[in-house]
């Protein structure tokens, strides 16, 4: 009987733990998950808060448990750690910043708002653009919105990178809501490392919204009126944080090769001037995506060492411009040209009634042929349905694919009603589509991580 219990003890102190041989995402695991990352007690994962740093920590202990190496800064003990401090500098103007137009003067958070700023302070001609002109390199460009909030979107990128100073937009009805919004918020300047130079990359963008007084006033100026703007600039210090895991591959040291699985894991917060419900839980925007990166992490965790490196990157403040992931790629642990592809999953937790059931959508999906690779592999995965919305670059990939790494946005997001605001809560969430959804990705997402394929922008496409 002793050498019976010896054996036995022996079999059960080797044996992978139940939890570990799982062959699927369960149901189990991501309900409780959800119920911690989107819980009231989470505050809704404010960027750069305590309850930021709170997921992180939680999500360092899961991967831990799943057999994820820490690929983050060193911990306090002085050993490898799985949570990536990035520190930053955030400049900020002392005072509502002021638009000089002629005689006039307009300021923020009154006769203008301030969309975005790059600098705190620029100046050049007027550039009254209509439809069919060649922008003036350095003007400032004065633009309708027009009808249509999306076209809208994509228009401004568009003019953004013909590196104009800046682009002012009249009045417009469909933009009076955004301009209420953006004129009672103060203006923030691009971030940059504490010590170092500007996280941000690309053109400056500097984006004006004017109200009905300054659009009258700047309207009556001729081209090549001088516009300028100004104001005193401070800085604060501003923390955020990743969290980086991995799965060391096979042939990390011939080849060295490595895929990154990414999703942010920040939300909103809390907003105390709101009536009622104040906390933005984000179930969806991203508890989802985070999860579905710990449940990849944790199949792939459990079952044969990779033949490529794997990288589970779970990025901080992307709500607040994508820092995280422009901070990572700074000081990514793996060079940039080692990474053959960043894949980034956000807002699963809903389906969209524009898709077939069960599917996802990959944002960008013409750019590459990453997408219709893995959709040969078994993945439930098509093209966004929504390309008026710039959703390719309104995620942390953006910041990977502006550095040359193909990388894409998989998700399900329908432009639900809940998006960005407090009622994105576990009650809304579609538990048999988020663990379908994730699911039907493991054996594409293994096969892309044991293969050899490399993929690469379609020609005219990368960013």
């Amino acid at each position: 009987m002793v050498a019976a219990s010896l054996a036995c003890a022996a079999q059960t102190k080797n044996a992978l733990p139940a939890k570990t041989q799982l062959a699927e995402v369960s149901e189990r695991d991501v309900r409780a998950e959800m119920n911690f990352l989107a819980s009231d007690a989470m505050q809704g994962r404010g960027s750069g808060t305590q309850f930021e740093l709170i997921a992180g920590t939680y999500i360092a202990s899961m991967l831990q448990e799943f057999g994820v190496e820490p690929a983050g800064d060193p911990a306090a003990d002085g050993k490898p750690g799985y949570i990536q401090t990035v520190n930053l500098v955030q400049p900020s103007f002392a005072a509502p910043p002021v638009l000089s137009a002629g005689s006039a003067q307009f300021t923020h958070g009154k006769q203008i708002a301030v969309n975005v700023a790059a600098e705190g302070e620029w100046s050049g001609p007027l550039q009254k653009l209509k439809s069919g002109d060649a922008v003036q390199p350095g003007a400032v460009l004065l633009i309708s919105a027009g009808e249509d909030p999306s076209a809208f979107r994509s228009q401004i990128g568009a003019l953004l990178e013909k590196r104009p100073a800046a682009v002012l937009v009249a009045d417009s009805p469909v933009l009076h809501t955004a301009y209420e919004r953006i004129a009672a918020r103060p203006v923030r300047l691009p971030q940059r490392e504490k010590g170092g130079g500007p996280m941000t990359m690309g053109a400056p963008a500097n984006v004006i919204l004017l109200g009905t007084e300054a659009t009258s006033q700047i309207s009556a100026l001729p081209d090549g009126a001088q516009i300028s703007f100004k104001g005193e600039v401070k800085d604060d210090a501003y923390t955020t944080w990743n969290v980086v895991g991995k799965l060391t591959g096979m042939d990390e040291k011939s080849s060295g090769q490595a895929v990154l699985v990414g999703a942010h894991m920040d939300h909103l917060g809390v907003d105390p001037k709101l009536q009622g419900d104040q906390i933005y839980n984000g179930a969806d925007d991203d508890a989802s995506g985070t999860i579905a990166v710990m449940e990849l992490a944790h199949v792939l965790g459990a079952g044969a060492k990779p033949k490529r490196t794997v990288y589970f990157v779970l990025f901080g403040s992307e709500e607040k411009g994508g820092l995280g992931s422009q901070y990572f790629i700074n000081h990514s642990p793996v060079p940039l040209e080692k990474i053959v592809t960043e894949i980034e999953f956000e807002m699963m937790g809903r389906p969209d009634p524009k898709v077939p059931v069960h599917t996802l959508w990959m944002t960008g999906f013409d750019r590459s042929d990453l997408g219709a690779e893995l959709a040969s592999h078994g993945a439930n995965l098509v093209a966004d349905p929504h390309p008026e919305e710039n959703f390719f670059m309104r995620s942390d990939n953006y910041s990977l694919a502006k550095r040359g790494v193909v990388a894409h946005t998989i998700g399900s997001f329908g432009l639900h009603k809940d998006y960005h605001r407090p009622s994105d809560e576990i009650s809304k969430i579609d538990f048999n589509h988020l663990i379908t959804s994730i699911n039907a990705m493991v054996k594409p997402l293994r096969w892309l991580v044991d293969s050899d394929f490399v993929p690469k922008w379609n020609p005219g496409k990368k960013p």
